[in-house]
């Protein structure tokens, strides 16, 4: 059972794929171009420019199921935190994809030195759901579980090993 903390219900739910192919053209879906640094790594403090939008992230411990706060922040203040993170940015482009279930598939193609890797991430709003879901065939591989996936850890030390 989850413990529940000073956040409340702010549980980030969400399961992760690494994606080899893409079987059609991305042109039709919403696409926002995303630069995140972290502030911290324990505990996860986050910082995120997301087309025109900042935010502030603290992250709980957890793969599949962790809390999360976010809260919006401005440019400036963006820029003065950027000063001060740790590891290396984090480059994306993030593609909305809607799929069966209603659910909306988040695939990340990252950018620099991270340049050809590609995950896929769905969020769910309750643990059954996440556990039972069926991914389509082109996600790929689940690295939910696999630390060296985080985006924490690709920050930290780069693409995995078996991606290099």
């Amino acid at each position: 059972m989850l413990e529940k903390t000073i956040w409340g219900d702010n549980l980030e739910i969400e399961r992760k794929f690494l994606t080899k192919e893409i079987p059609f053209s991305l042109d039709k879906f919403l696409c926002k171009q995303i630069i995140q640094a972290y502030v911290s790594f324990q505990p996860t403090i986050r910082i995120r420019k997301s087309q025109e939008q900042f935010f502030l992230t603290v992250k709980g411990k957890g793969h599949v199921a962790r809390e999360e706060f976010e809260i919006e922040i401005n440019q400036h203040e963006f820029e003065g935190l950027l000063k001060k993170t740790d590891g290396n940015c984090i480059r994306k482009k993030r593609y909305y994809i809607p799929i069966e279930s209603g659910y909306t598939a988040e695939l990340d193609l990252y950018e620099g030195e991270l340049e050809g890797l590609m995950t896929t991430e769905v969020e769910f709003p309750t643990l059954e759901e996440a556990e039972t879901f069926v991914a389509p065939w082109w996600f790929g591989k689940d690295i939910s579980l696999e630390m060296g996936y985080k985006n924490t850890a690709l920050a930290l030390y780069g693409k995995p090993k078996e991606e290099v």
